[in-house]
């Protein structure tokens, strides 16, 4: 799994698009776009640490490594047990080649207890500049020469 993926896995995770992953975390959205696209370009070490600063329960080795769980926190769901990526190549078989049948239960899932997102707002201010006024005008001919006109004040 490469490091693309991981990054993937964190914007799922937040339910985020790539713009407000970007914002999140304080890069430019061509960055993430970068990192994300075909070309497959390395995130700087800025943009690591912005993204583990920002999601500090993400574990710093997984993210450039893919080793270890995604998540710091043991409670994590993404914590799975697993120690593998997901897409390995060759996972370890849990069952150890046994076929028994299984009894399960249905067990209700709690609700996620998540704080709520931060929503973040964009505003434009428009400042007004103050009148300008024209003091030159030049012409420039083929000849290599111009001339210069000044208003009269």
């Amino acid at each position: 799994m490469s490091i693309k993926d991981r990054f993937k896995m964190v914007m799922d995770r937040e339910k985020l698009t790539a713009g407000a992953f970007a914002e999140s975390i304080g890069v430019a959205q061509a960055t993430i776009s970068h990192i994300l696209g075909p070309r497959n370009k390395y995130p700087s070490t800025e943009v690591i640490l912005r993204l583990h600063q920002r999601y500090n329960d993400i574990n710093l080795e997984w993210l450039l490594t893919g080793q270890g769980n995604m998540s710091n926190n043991p409670d994590s769901p993404e914590n799975d047990g697993f120690d593998y990526p997901l897409f390995a190549e060759n996972p370890e078989n849990l069952t150890n080649g046994l076929d028994e049948t299984e009894n399960r239960t249905e067990i209700a899932l709690e609700t996620s207890s998540k704080m709520p997102k931060e929503i973040v707002k964009q505003e434009i201010i428009y400042k007004e500049r103050p009148p300008r006024k024209i003091t030159e005008i030049r012409i420039f001919f083929d000849d290599n020469t111009y001339e210069t006109f000044k208003p009269e004040n």
